[in-house]
């Protein structure tokens, strides 16, 4: 079964794309199939991971208009074993194009049905989703078998989970009732007094939702990002690399544990 993990919370700024990138190519670092899906009409993961999405004639947003197959749009192994559907700012108008064609109502599904056969080709699909709960976001989480919320160790922290799990639970009653949190990742995370508060109150809540590995703030992560690569294939001792491959090993666990359980 391929795991489809929708990277949410409506708080820009928290490490989304970031966690996006550098999962899936830890990921694909241990031989797992990946695709990467940019979801944010800013395009900031496909920059993050080398592809200039403003040059390309067909993105994400034409296959979800149906103007392309989508095997068409994916650009692949962008790093190793990591496809990527790209992203840029015509995916801003994917819903009203949408609705102008004529389909009106509930169109959550719509991300689902463009990728339904590719789903099978992969053991892992990350989708990076835009900074909102709208459109966009309640696609990912319609097709989702699981969501992973990153959390960033600073005041109104809680009051921005919050909202994503309210948005989580209205998602599980009306358009994927199987939906799972697959964990709370700490993020921009530092030994000071507020963030251990932070991160304290978050696995207090959460308990054994809350992820072991906290993503350190690192100037290197910043840097890889800048430069188009992973952060696996930057440094790969860096201390980012640590914590994202951390990170992919807690996500293969789950799976497992997942997987043994049915």
């Amino acid at each position: 079964m391929t795991e489809i993990i929708a990277i949410a919370n409506q708080k820009g700024g928290v490490g989304k794309t970031t966690t996006a990138i550098n999962l899936s190519a830890c990921l694909g670092a241990q031989n797992y199939r990946c695709l990467l899906i940019d979801l944010d009409p800013q395009g900031n993961c496909s920059r993050g991971i080398g592809i200039d999405s403003t040059a390309l004639k067909r993105t994400l947003f034409d296959a979800m208009v149906g103007q392309v197959e989508v095997k068409k749009v994916i650009k692949k192994n962008v790093t190793n074993n990591v496809d990527l559907l790209p992203a840029n700012l015509n995916l801003a108008l994917v819903e009203s194009t949408i609705i102008s064609s004529g389909n009106v109502g509930n169109n959550y599904n719509v991300l689902q049905n463009t990728i339904k056969g590719i789903i099978d080709k992969y053991d892992f699909i990350i989708i990076d989703c835009p900074p909102s709960l709208g459109f966009l976001c309640f696609n990912a989480l319609t097709l989702a078998t699981s969501t992973l919320i990153p959390v960033q160790c600073e005041y109104f922290a809680m009051e921005a989970v919050a909202q994503i799990l309210a948005t989580i639970n209205s998602i599980r009653t009306t358009t994927n009732p199987n939906l799972e949190i697959l964990g709370f990742l700490l993020t921009m995370y530092s030994r000071t007094r507020l963030n251990s508060e932070i991160s304290a109150e978050v696995a207090q809540t959460f308990k054994e939702k809350t992820l072991g590995t906290p993503i350190p703030r690192n100037i290197t992560l910043a840097e890889c990002s800048a430069i188009g690569v992973p952060i696996n294939t930057y440094k790969p001792r860096a201390i980012g690399t640590m914590a994202y491959s951390s990170l992919a090993r807690e996500v293969i666990d789950y799976v497992n544990k997942k997987e043994n359980n049915k």
